[in-house]
């Protein structure tokens, strides 16, 4: 979670097949990029989590949309180094926390962060960001939990124009999104062109 918050930026993968999950983790490395969450709505996830940690063992590859007790089992059998999931669920928190592995939760609401921060969970997905409100939404529920360490990571509808307003606010810790490896990028093969949007995402 320290390693999260000193990147401030998480790209999120969806890929086809695990030759292009490496070819965008070498291409987020060549920015200086080292973290990658690939997300489990994709067959090929686990493959290119196995693959991407045995080719860049120190890069931060973490595992998405996980939303039931099977799938956390899933991300920690491939070597996930952290989960992430849309929403709130007390039984996935409660079992990664018993599998040590560091876990977070989706939340909308302040009645979810408080769920969430009972839980322990301090590290949290604002999601969907933009359609919630954005900044200003995240900035007035924020308020009330100042004082309890919680962080977040906004999720949806980040782009390289909106990023940096977010990442301004105080209990941001980073922001997360797909803008960075576009599926369409990836289906293309422009590698150089996840480079590039790795190195504009670092320079937020």
């Amino acid at each position: 979670m320290k390693r999260i918050g000193k990147l401030r930026i998480i790209p999120i993968a969806a890929v086809d097949n695990e030759e292009d999950g490496l070819h965008v983790a070498e291409a987020l490395q060549k920015a200086g990029l080292d973290i990658i969450e690939f997300t489990l709505r994709c067959p090929a996830a686990e493959p290119c989590i196995k693959r991407v940690l045995k080719a860049f063992p120190n890069m931060l590859v973490g595992a998405g949309t996980l939303l039931n007790v099977d799938h956390l089992q899933r991300a920690i059998d491939a070597g996930a180094k952290f989960g992430v999931a849309p929403g709130l669920n007390e039984v996935v928190m409660s079992k990664a926390f018993e599998m040590h592995l560091p876990f977070i939760p989706g939340v909308m609401t302040c009645s979810e962060i408080s769920r969430a921060i009972a839980v322990g969970c301090k590290q949290l997905k604002f999601f969907p960001a933009e359609a919630l409100g954005g900044v200003r939404l995240l900035q007035a529920i924020s308020v009330p939990f100042e004082h309890t360490g919680v962080r977040f990571i906004p999720t949806g509808g980040i782009t390289v124009e909106n990023a940096a307003a977010y990442l301004d606010l105080p209990l941001v810790s980073a922001v997360a999104g797909t803008w960075i490896v576009p599926r369409d990028v990836v289906q293309l093969k422009n590698w150089n062109e996840i480079t590039r949007l790795a190195m504009a995402a670092l320079s937020l």
